[in-house]
């Protein structure tokens, strides 16, 4: 008996290092503008190209305005990063969605909706949260930049295995409760370092009814909790949304790729190394209070007492508290917002963008608010445009902008001002995550967001009707 980890990690185990570690092939690798300009420097000085360009995707989305495409871009280091990844993908043969591709967005998006995420795969990317194509049955994980050289040059790394958790979401989520909640809810129960050393195996009822876009939300997030991967395994749900999609088997071969995805699921008997059971009934909405996303409540649940936590946390919550200006035993609900952004690759794809629009949809953005709405591919915006989904944000007052990460990380040209608070579907709340040093962020779900957005301040989305269909 096995499980996913076990049969995808031995499938790409090239040999076992002198050190323990295991040379693992990468079947494909996602690239962007900002961790690769130094990795493709440090292969010219050592006279290398990449091993497997036709593994390699490109795509632009974190340092790149999404308030318009010109070019040059105003930022001259966002440009030279972007004309940096042009010019080695041009050299190197290596596929590029660029900006104005019809395929460019944020790189946990579009490696999905282009059917380049498969069962069975191992994914890297510099990127911290490519853990999302784990929803998928994949292995999938983030680089620093000296291991993106180390993939272009080999299309291995040297990694420790790592224990496997079942964490198992039990019950049926309630109105408005979304996979971002179960989440944040597992990072807070688990803690932000409670993953170290282990991958996450997501499984339960709630998992198995969930779409395949909140799945990647929950995958999205495993890093979060300290987890070098999760992943969900592979059934009829992730084979239909694969089906017809770009780069997804066609044919025959699609059919012995179906039969061959199933077998990569964990056995029914297969154990893990730690087990873990969520009760999501007992889930509500959950909005963060602190400077990490293990620091949240639920948003009809008063902050905790930093004495009531364990005494490692304490003295992180206490700081927490000071810089966000909140008191122990206050709730998080009724905190004004000044900016309600909706995006990220938590957060940005269709689903996400109709939940935030039914609640949006014939009301207005509080006066003192800011409203973004950032798409996370060229794909979603366009069926969002389709959708008429534009036109009910930019009614309600919200700007419409074009796919990037945007306020995510505050890597470009959208990034709050002096202490603003911001409610953010996004996926870190860190001081200064969202490019000021004094900025706060509160994560939620994007509903959550909207409703924060049109009432000025934190609200339970369960209290507000939506107009035009139910919260998502």
């Amino acid at each position: 008996m096995a499980t996913l980890l076990d049969k995808v990690w031995d499938l790409h185990t090239v040999r076992r290092l002198p050190t323990g570690q295991t040379q693992l092939f990468i079947g494909l690798h996602l690239i962007h503008e900002v961790t690769t300009p130094q990795a493709f420097a440090m292969l010219r000085e050592r006279g290398l190209t990449p091993a497997f360009p036709d593994r390699i995707f490109g795509t632009m989305d974190h340092i790149i305005p999404t308030s318009s495409l010109r070019r040059p871009a105003r930022d001259p280091v966002a440009e030279e990063m972007i004309a940096t990844l042009e010019a080695n993908c041009r050299e190197h043969h290596i596929p590029l969605f660029g900006l104005g591709d019809a395929h460019q967005g944020i790189v946990h998006v579009i490696g999905p909706e282009l059917g380049l995420t498969q069962p069975g795969m191992t994914i890297a990317c510099g990127d911290s949260h490519t853990s999302t194509h784990g929803a998928f049955g994949a292995l999938a994980f983030g680089i620093g930049t000296s291991q993106v050289r180390d993939v272009l040059a080999s299309q291995c790394l040297a990694m420790d295995k790592p224990k496997l958790r079942r964490v198992r979401f039990a019950g049926t989520m309630g109105s408005g409760v979304t996979a971002k909640d179960l989440a944040l809810s597992m990072i807070r129960q688990l803690g932000v370092n409670g993953g170290v050393g282990f991958a996450y195996e997501y499984a339960g009822d709630a998992v198995t009814r969930m779409t395949m876009d909140e799945r990647m939300t929950l995958c999205n997030l495993s890093i979060e909790g300290g987890a070098r991967m999760g992943y969900v395994n592979p059934d009829d749900t992730t084979f239909a949304f694969l089906r017809g999609r770009e780069h997804a088997p066609k044919g025959d071969a699609w059919e012995r790729a179906v039969a061959w995805w199933r077998r990569m699921a964990s056995d029914a008997t297969a154990p893990a190394d730690d087990d873990r059971v969520i009760d999501v009934d007992r889930i509500g909405p959950v909005v963060t209070w602190g400077t990490n996303p293990g620091q949240s409540v639920a948003v009809d649940e008063p902050i905790p007492d930093p004495r009531s936590l364990p005494p490692g946390e304490r003295e992180a919550a206490l700081e927490a508290l000071q810089f966000m200006g909140f008191d122990a035993g206050e709730a998080v609900k009724g905190r004004r917002v000044d900016v309600a952004f909706i995006g990220s690759c938590t957060n940005a794809r269709l689903s996400d963008l109709r939940a935030a629009a039914s609640l949006v949809r014939g009301q207005r953005v509080a006066r003192h608010v800011r409203g973004l709405v950032v798409p996370g591919s060229r794909e979603v915006q366009h069926a969002a445009e389709a959708e008429g989904l534009d036109e009910v944000f930019k009614a309600a007052g919200f700007e419409w902008r074009e796919p990037g990460c945007s306020l995510c990380l505050g890597m470009n040209d959208d990034k709050l001002s002096g202490a603003q608070t911001c409610a953010s579907s996004s996926n870190r709340n860190f001081r200064g995550r969202q490019g000021s040093p004094t900025g706060r962020t509160l994560l939620m779900s994007p509903a959550m967001v909207a409703a924060a957005a049109v009432a000025g301040e934190v609200v339970d989305v369960r209290s507000v009707v939506p107009r035009g269909g139910a919260v998502q």
